[in-house]
């Protein structure tokens, strides 16, 4: 029996309040293969998160209750290796539990690029950042 070749599917959770951008954001991800896992807060996306599932995290800073950054915070103390990357047109002058910003607007690919980067050098190393303060 021949063994795929085929690399299994990278699976991300994003996390956006905007229902046009996480809607628009999550069909352009699933158009290059990734499997999405959508959320329109951060509680809710903490609820949802999975270290063993998700393999990267792509959220907006400015939501309601919970900011992108400080859910990003609680994804790194539970999973510091998996990699955080913010897409938001106000990102937080804080970005120490971010692996990488991308702010908006932006064309897509340029998110694209980001998550595939972020991925690759996941891939190679257990942990990213590590600067993520308790």
């Amino acid at each position: 029996m021949a063994r795929s070749s085929a690399a299994p599917v990278k699976t991300i959770l994003l996390v956006d309040d905007g229902d046009d951008i996480r809607v628009t954001t999550k069909w352009f991800l699933t158009s290059f293969g990734f499997a999405v896992d959508a959320a329109r807060t951060g509680e809710e996306a903490l609820a949802l998160f999975n270290p063993a599932v998700h393999d990267l995290v792509v959220t907006d800073n400015s939501m309601p209750g919970m900011t992108g950054a400080e859910m990003a915070h609680v994804i790194k103390l539970r999973s510091p290796s998996t990699p955080v990357l913010m897409y938001s047109g106000n990102p937080p002058d804080d970005r120490s539990c971010l692996d990488l910003v991308i702010q908006r607007p932006t064309h897509l690919l340029t998110l694209k690029d980001g998550a595939d980067k972020l991925l690759a050098a996941r891939g190679q190393r257990s942990v990213i950042s590590g600067r993520c303060e308790d």
